[in-house]
């Protein structure tokens, strides 16, 4: 889960939402650079964090007792695991571009335990073999995994509210024709991106979020329990050219 701190406490945001978040932002996408398999795409963009490990003891907390962040999780390969699993259910475009985002985030870990390095030599050949079966090269599979990765990054951003203040520009990632985007919020609350990626000239986005008062809690049990009661309120943002 993505976890802001708010001036009433905590905002939790599900990364199966955040995922939700990226694919409005990638459905968006001109209509000239999209993939060939475009509903897949779209699937795929958006149950690419399906597969969450359940909390199981105090890995959803913090030492102190608050809600943890996603990046404050270690690398799991049960969870991992899982993600690839429940891709292979929905047909081997999902699961091509599911794989090369387990790629692109967990190769770094190579060389540091043999059964992460066996389930990362394990995506390499099932993409290679993916490929050879969808009949697509490794330059279109890139082309399509790189949107995926550009929404995914941009949903990360408004999610954890890392816009900068004072109109100031962040990168956000090259997207599939290679261009570097970047992203600002205006003054009147208006999302802009330079170079303008998509067909319309103007959208809106949102994502659901969850507001706990409580601080602490003792154990995921409690957190889960004030999460099912927690208020939900929907965040919108309006990207403009």
């Amino acid at each position: 889960m993505i976890v802001n701190a708010v001036p009433e406490g905590w905002e939790i945001i599900y990364q199966q939402a955040h995922a939700l978040l990226a694919a409005q932002v990638a459905f968006a996408w001109r209509i000239s650079d999209r993939p060939a398999r475009w509903v897949d795409t779209l699937a795929a963009i958006a149950q690419h964090d399906d597969g969450q490990k359940f909390w199981a003891g105090k890995n959803g907390l913090t030492p102190a007792g608050a809600p943890a962040n996603f990046t404050m999780l270690p690398f799991s390969l049960a969870q991992a695991t899982q993600v690839m699993t429940e891709a292979r259910y929905q047909g081997r475009w999902r699961c091509l571009l599911t794989s090369m985002h387990l790629s692109f985030l967990y190769e770094e870990l190579r060389g540091q335990n043999f059964k992460t390095d066996a389930f990362l030599d394990e995506q390499l050949e099932n993409q290679k073999q993916w490929r050879k079966e969808l009949k697509i090269n490794k330059e279109k599979a890139r082309q399509a995994y790189d949107l995926m990765q550009w929404c995914d990054r941009l949903s990360l951003i408004l999610c954890r509210s890392q816009l900068p203040e004072a109109e100031r520009t962040l990168e956000v990632s090259k997207g599939p024709d290679g261009v570097q985007y970047h992203v600002i919020q205006q003054k009147d609350g208006l999302i802009k991106v330079n170079p303008w990626p998509f067909e319309p000239k103007n959208f809106t986005v949102s994502v659901e979020a969850s507001y706990l008062t409580q601080l602490q809690f003792t154990d995921e049990n409690e957190l889960t329990t004030a999460l099912e009661k927690a208020p939900i309120r929907e965040k919108y943002w309006e990207i403009a050219k």
